[in-house]
């Protein structure tokens, strides 16, 4: 793996992280864009089951008029997913820097 890919999937991270901040001390925060940004990772568990995979929710998603908490699988799988994501768009964005690099003749 390249190491510039892994700094770039860092400085994600981290700026996720920062994102992800403000909740800690202000939960109404979730209810700005901002926080559905962050939200959305972990949203995005019940968009999988509205499509069809199984073992995400409790109670296979039936939990009357409440939302179920995800399985230990569903935290796996949804941790799994975005971390692929994050790496395609850290490696997406490395070889577009270095594909300008190479193109104006500055070494890397």
């Amino acid at each position: 793996m390249n190491t510039r890919t892994i700094r770039v999937m860092g400085f994600i991270v981290v700026g996720y992280l920062l994102l992800c901040a403000p909740v800690a001390f202000w939960p109404q925060y979730l209810d700005t864009p901002l926080g559905f940004i962050a939200a959305f990772p972990f949203v995005s568990v019940y968009l999988f089951h509205a499509i069809g995979i199984p073992g995400l929710l409790e109670n296979s998603g039936a939990c009357g008029w409440s939302w179920c908490a995800p399985t230990l699988f569903g935290w796996g799988f949804i941790a799994a997913f975005w971390l692929v994501v994050l790496w395609l768009v850290a490696k997406a964005i490395v070889s577009m820097t270095s594909r300008r690099r190479r193109s104006s003749g500055t070494p890397d």
